[in-house]
């Protein structure tokens, strides 16, 4: 059988090639510059009007018309996400999507809102539970909330589950998005399995899926960790090109994304009672890691390049 190390070398890197001809030289423009200025006053404006926004702070409206048009340029041009399983995400009621999670920051989190949005028919909405620290930044924590982003607290994730949402979830945390590169697409643990806790006590499937491209845009070869310790972070990335380049280095290197959504797995039929059964609780965890795991592996060998 092929380890997940192996067939991420086996999938991986022949990208080194296409650097060079993925990375645009286009010089902005005056257009280019008024269209960004026209972006942040209205986003400006938004934030300071008063919109209708559930009890999260989500606004729909905001979403649809600013921010998901803001990532669409990144999504369509310079990770060309291509997607698979589509018809897996159920058209309407509730849904709790289950992902790999990589890249030092959870670019994968926005992409797969945008794949969601842009490509299943329905154009659902994807709430993605999210860490704290988050909403611990100024103005980004009020852009997270509008653009449907939620702490990622028991209570949350089951009342959105509850009223049909459609909920996202990455159980590695930080210790995926913060892992070494050598250790890409390799899962770590996914906690104590709360995230199926509260797939039994709503009804809601469970719908596994895999990222393949989001660990190359920041691979990460060393943790900074006395300067995390200073910024109160859970890691401080060291990539090849950040802190190096500076500001310069945060750009993410041109990887060509897939995401997969796999066949849902049912825990209506266990019942609500079964969240309190660790045994039911375990088990259907590493069913769906496991699920993820394979799709990666067979993902990866399909692969023919990081960057085509």
């Amino acid at each position: 059988m092929v380890n997940p190390s192996q067939a991420a070398r086996a999938a991986g890197d022949t990208g080194p090639r296409a650097w060079s001809t993925s990375a645009s030289s286009h010089i902005p423009q005056r257009e280019d510059v008024d269209s960004f200025q026209h972006i942040f006053e209205v986003l400006q404006s938004a934030l300071t009007s008063a919109r209708a926004v559930d009890e999260f702070g989500f606004d729909p409206e905001l979403t649809d018309t600013i921010l998901i048009p803001v990532l669409r340029p990144l999504y369509r041009a310079w990770f060309r996400v291509s997607t698979a399983g589509l018809g897996n995400i159920p058209a309407s009621g509730s849904g709790l999507v289950v992902s790999n999670h990589a890249g030092a920051i959870a670019v994968d989190a926005l992409m797969t809102q945008v794949a969601i949005h842009d490509e299943h028919p329905a154009h659902r909405h994807l709430r993605s539970l999210t860490a704290d620290l988050v909403f611990r930044l100024p103005v980004l924590n009020e852009l997270a909330s509008r653009a449907g982003l939620v702490r990622a607290k028991v209570p949350n994730a089951e009342g959105l589950l509850t009223r049909g949402e459609l909920v996202g979830v990455w159980p590695e945390g930080f210790k995926g998005i913060g892992k070494p590169f050598h250790k890409r697409y390799q899962l770590q643990r996914f906690g104590r399995g709360g995230f199926v806790a509260v797939a039994l006590r709503t009804g809601a499937p469970l719908i596994p899926t895999a990222i393949v491209g989001s660990e190359e845009i920041y691979p990460i070869i060393g943790d900074a960790r006395r300067l995390a310790k200073i910024f109160d972070l859970p890691y401080f990335p060291i990539t090849p090109t950040f802190p190096l380049l500076g500001p310069m280095g945060m750009i993410p290197l041109p990887s060509k994304w897939t995401i997969e959504f796999g066949e849902p797995i049912a825990t209506a039929q266990f019942g609500p009672e079964a969240a309190e059964d660790p045994e039911i609780v375990f088990a259907l965890a590493d069913q769906v890691r496991d699920r993820i795991q394979q799709m990666l592996i067979a993902m990866l060998m399909h692969r023919t390049s990081v960057f085509d």
